[in-house]
């Protein structure tokens, strides 16, 4: 049942409001002044507040400044009597989410208080999505060369600047991707990534700067490329080192101009991109061998963040360990698994070439082959599949 609170120093309006929203299943509280009703907010949750404009003691536009100034998690709809609607207009810029008039429609009172407890409830919806995201991308460790990877992450994110991430395969590059988008200013916009070794050569120009309709034989409708629909987010170009030549001078240009021209088009598209890059591959070494272009390398290492191996850091696993224990059993929904301490130092002692995605392989089998806790016998049975 939702609960409302009302905020007002007319006892009538008060005892109108609470008769209105009580028939409609609404739970109601009353506060008869503007500090009766900010102590109220501070103690208890509500799923909305009603608050008269003119009171005494604290005005309906200081208890919402107050409530925003202090994190209070409640929408504001606005009571305002005929002299006081500018006032509202006001209140709404300040953050308060509508206002009714005295006496209250009907109607109109309940149509608001619906609408404002919608839009409270997409708010924490979002808010409960956004923690399970970055939950499921988080960087697990306590190392030290993971704490630098943090720190990194942390300066950089902000920045428009470009980031090259490297590391072997399986290290969490495309977590570090993530997580400097979502700690960006462009965090609301989109992120979008590219594998750029999982495309063809011929089709990586189509895939990141799209095609007209007829450029080529299969090109049988217009296609939007990678690089306007990142516009306004960021673009994540994973294993950047796999990119033909020919992409690279197109990528290369379009960092340069901030405009792309689609694959048999000559119209030029401006686009605002954020560009983060990842490869496992030596590319100054490909530079040398002039496979990778020096100019483009340049342009997209103003920051290079370097992510270690899992057999540099195996301090982390069992920190890692426990993670995959809590999120394979969710995915399952199997209850969590214990390990024994023998097991986390049996897999310690491996190599790890396979870095963090190996582990979490090898943890599922063990989740699924062990008994209700996993032993270091466990381990030396399963952990490897040959």
């Amino acid at each position: 049942m939702p609960k409302v609170l009302i905020i007002d120093d007319e006892k009538s309006i008060r005892s109108t409001l609470r008769e209105i929203l009580e028939y409609e299943k609404y739970e109601v509280e009353e506060a008869k002044d503007g500090e009766e009703g900010l102590a109220l907010l501070r103690n208890n949750k509500f799923d909305i507040a009603l608050c008269d404009i003119q009171m005494p003691k604290l005005t309906g536009i200081e208890v919402l400044q107050k409530v925003i100034e202090e994190g209070i998690d409640c929408p504001f709809i606005m009571i305002s009597a005929h002299g006081t609607i500018e006032t509202a207009v006001e209140a709404t810029k300040i953050g308060a989410f509508d206002f009714i008039q005295k006496p209250p429609d009907l109607n109109r009172l309940l149509l608001t208080v619906r609408n404002g407890l919608d839009k409270s409830t997409l708010v924490t919806e979002t808010k409960v999505l956004r923690k399970k995201i970055s939950r499921t991308f988080d960087i697990i460790g306590e190392s030290e060369k993971i704490k630098e990877v943090k720190e990194a992450i942390n300066k950089v994110a902000p920045t428009e600047a470009r980031v090259l991430i490297t590391g072997p395969n399986g290290s969490g590059k495309e977590l570090v991707a993530r997580w400097i988008h979502a700690e960006s200013n462009r965090s609301e916009g989109s992120l979008v990534e590219v594998n750029c070794a999982a495309i063809p050569s011929e089709l990586i120009e189509s895939e990141l700067f799209g095609h007209e309709k007829g450029s080529f034989t299969s090109a049988h409708k217009q296609r939007i490329g990678k690089f306007e629909q990142a516009s306004g987010g960021t673009l994540f170009l994973d294993e950047i080192g796999d990119m033909s030549a020919s992409a690279q001078a197109k990528v290369l240009r379009a960092l340069q101009e901030n405009k792309v021209t689609r694959v048999g088009g000559d119209k030029e598209i401006k686009v605002d991109v954020r560009v983060v890059t990842a490869t496992n591959r030596n590319l100054k070494q490909m530079i040398r061998d002039n496979t990778f272009r020096e100019d483009l390398y340049h342009r997209l290492s103003v920051i290079v963040i370097a992510v270690p191996p899992l057999k540099d850091r195996k301090e982390d696993i069992p920190l890692l360990v426990d993670k995959f224990l809590v999120d394979i059993a969710s995915e399952y929904g199997w209850p969590k698994k214990s390990i024994s301490k023998e097991a986390i130092k049996e897999l310690q002692k491996g190599e790890w070439t396979g870095n963090i995605r190996e582990l979490r392989n090898v943890v599922e089998r063990l989740i699924i082959m062990s008994g209700d806790e996993i032993t270091a016998d466990d381990v030396k049975r399963y952990s490897d599949p040959g």
